[in-house]
């Protein structure tokens, strides 16, 4: 959740020299930050309350950034995350989006390109908080098999499993089945779950709807996702 009054983000970089002056930088834009030089100590850190943003460097030196990402997401974190890293393939930009990121910028970068994204970044963490904080009424279960949306509470159903997801999954599910058996367009979707700013490749689009699709196959939803080639994705009865 965005913090109340100033967002806190925290970098992970382990080079002083790139540190500190991103410290600098992010400070003068208004934001708390918090600095910390390793995989491990993210982890404890972001573990806790408070954490609005993890830029994370991915050539640390006790883990790979992509297993921190991974574990992140694993753990239960749900607020933003962008990647920062020297690896500027396609390929490793596929692997940051499917591990978990939101964002990923290749170095060297213009600063005035990471304050846009760290703002993109949190105004989508801050209107998903928002939703998350609506009040809800109990929940409770459709029978039979049925997929179960709760749009206020932001949780999903399969019968009576619930099917954990992120805060990304979750607003593309819940726009689909608000919508069923309609197509809807590439664009729509990046610019209501993202942001009609949004600065990065439109395949955080598709590996996020791969890991939604996989999600509901693995709890047998009585649903499917499917692509129309050029257009966009229309939710059906499976």
């Amino acid at each position: 959740m965005l913090s109340e009054v100033t967002p806190t983000l925290l970098l992970v970089e382990d080079d002083d020299g790139i540190a500190t002056p991103l410290v600098r930088t992010l400070e003068r834009e208004g934001y708390a930050v918090e600095r910390v030089a390793t995989g491990g100590d993210a982890l404890t850190r972001a573990a806790g309350q408070g954490i609005d943003l993890v830029v994370l460097d991915l050539g640390l030196p006790d883990m790979d950034g992509l297993d921190v990402c991974r574990r992140l997401r694993a753990d239960g974190y749900e607020a933003g995350i962008m990647i920062l890293t020297a690896r500027g393939g396609e390929l490793d930009r596929v692997v940051g989006l499917d591990v978990g990121a939101d964002d990923y910028l290749g170095k060297p970068f213009a600063l005035a390109e990471l304050l846009a994204r760290t703002r993109a970044l949190l105004r989508r963490s801050a209107r998903a908080a928002t939703n998350g904080d609506a009040p809800t009424e109990a929940a409770t279960p459709e029978t039979g098999g049925g997929l179960r949306v709760d749009v206020q509470g932001r949780r999903v159903w399969v019968d009576d499993t619930e099917v954990a997801l992120t805060s990304k999954e979750f607003d593309l599910l819940a726009l689909l089945h608000s919508e069923r058996d309609t197509v809807l367009t590439r664009e729509r979707l990046m610019d209501e779950v993202w942001d009609e700013n949004w600065f990065g490749s439109t395949k955080t689009l598709d590996v996020t709807m791969g890991r939604l699709r996989q999600k509901l196959e693995d709890n047998s939803a009585p649903v499917s996702i499917v692509t129309v080639r050029g257009v966009g994705f229309r939710l059906e009865a499976g």
